[in-house]
């Protein structure tokens, strides 16, 4: 027997709770069809220390809002964990949960077959909302490191102690990079961090957190079609800091004062010695020179409207490297342990439609594909800076479902087949 629908949604993380609450509201009938257990990967994939970056008062879901005693204060994993949950539990979605969708193919007159382990569905539109990060990425040569080495993707960190004995080596230092290497260091592990080009922010500049400033200037809610370079800066890697501890800087240079050992960009791996080009200064200046430039906005922004807000001295930098290290001998180091935190791909081979580029990403206009009934949600940059961000997909989610209304209707106009 094959189920009909009107809308199918694909993961029951925040994304997919949004949009279903919208659904809900408006009476339009749907599915949530999530593979694993509703807001799982903010359990199963951060660390034990992990934190949000952005401030409490920022989470903001259709219906539902952070409620606790601390606004300015930055979500552990499992408060976030419990805060999405908890958004379910006061609407009770209809979210199938341990249902995983293996394929979805454009029916013949309209609409999708939905094929899941526990069977068909036929639905007018589906909304993809399984995110932008599927599948770990960690470098062919990997495979060149010394067998003896513990080696696992960021999304599999746990803690430094659950690590063997030795110094750790981390790939990567966009946001969760950065955050792990300051957690191994905190634990009083020997940290050698290989730095790319990911930018930095500072937490807090003339008296409030960065993020504020940003969303009071309207940052967050710039479409990404007035942005220079347009839809290419879906491929930026975000600003790393930190909510940990309050909230603070990530400050490398401070890092290397403190005895964490830095790098530049990695090249490969020959006989256990990890070759690496020499960008580490240009690495530094090019993330400092990021978070100067936000405070130059930040500035603007209190000149223009005439805020009283403390002046603050600029950041000035507290180390730099006296020679550009070319390679690193790992048994030398010491190290047993290898972090790779060098991103994700996506995985949409199990959705057959004609809606990819040649990089096998979603083509769409804020999530509404040229494919009739077929969105996508809880990307980053879906539609501005602030879609990756709890309020942001808020804002999303309710597009997508004036869409999905408007589409719904259409159809019942034309008499159009499920």
């Amino acid at each position: 027997m094959i189920e009909n629908r009107d809308v199918v949604v694909v993961g029951g993380g925040q994304a997919g709770l949004s949009v279903s609450w919208h659904l809900v509201q408006r009476g339009i009938d749907h599915v949530v069809l999530e593979r694993d257990g509703i807001a799982h990967e903010w359990r199963d994939s951060r660390w034990d220390n992990f934190t949000l970056v952005t401030p409490n008062w920022q989470c903001n879901l259709p219906g539902y809002s952070y409620r606790g005693d601390d606004p300015d204060g930055f979500m552990t994993r499992d408060e976030t964990y419990a805060f999405v949950r908890g958004y379910a539990g006061t609407f009770h979605p209809p979210v199938r949960e341990g249902v995983a969708v293996t394929s979805v193919t454009q029916a013949a007159g309209g609409g999708f077959d939905v094929q899941t382990t526990a069977g068909p569905i036929r639905a007018r539109q589906v909304v993809v909302a399984t995110g932008g990060y599927h599948e770990p990425v960690v470098p062919r040569y990997a495979e060149k490191l010394p067998a003896h080495l513990t080696q696992l993707h960021s999304s599999r960190y746990r803690s430094a102690s659950a690590l063997p004995d030795g110094a750790v080596l981390v790939v990567g230092n966009g946001q969760s990079g950065a955050q792990i290497a300051e957690d191994l260091m905190l634990a009083g592990r020997q940290v050698h961090l290989v730095t790319g080009s990911a930018p930095r922010v500072a937490r807090f500049y003339r008296g409030r957190d960065c993020v504020a400033w940003l969303h009071d200037m309207g940052t967050y809610d710039v479409p990404i079609a007035e942005h220079p370079g347009g839809t290419a800066k879906r491929e930026n890697t975000n600003h790393y800091v930190t909510g940990r501890d309050g909230g603070r800087d990530i400050d490398l240079r401070s890092f290397a004062l403190e005895g964490m050992r830095l790098y530049g960009r990695l090249l490969g791996v020959d006989d256990g010695v990890l070759r690496v080009a020499p960008t580490l200064g240009a690495s530094l200046d090019a993330a400092d020179a990021v978070a100067e430039s936000i405070k130059d906005m930040i500035d603007d922004h209190i000149a223009r409207e005439g805020i009283d807000a403390p002046p603050e001295e600029r950041y000035v930098p507290v180390w730099r490297p006296a020679e550009e290290p070319t390679g690193l001998e790992l048994d030398t180091a010491g190290i047993g342990s290898v972090i790779w935190s060098i991103g994700f791909r996506t995985n949409y081979r199990w959705l057959h439609a004609g809606v990819f580029d040649g990089a096998g990403l979603p083509c769409h206009n804020r999530g509404v594909t040229s494919v009739p009934g077929l969105y996508f949600l809880g990307l980053p940059w879906l539609h501005t800076w602030g879609s990756g961000r709890f309020a942001g997909i808020a804002r999303d989610a309710e597009h997508l479902a004036d869409r999905i209304e408007l589409e719904a209707g259409l159809r019942a106009s034309i008499g159009a087949p499920a």
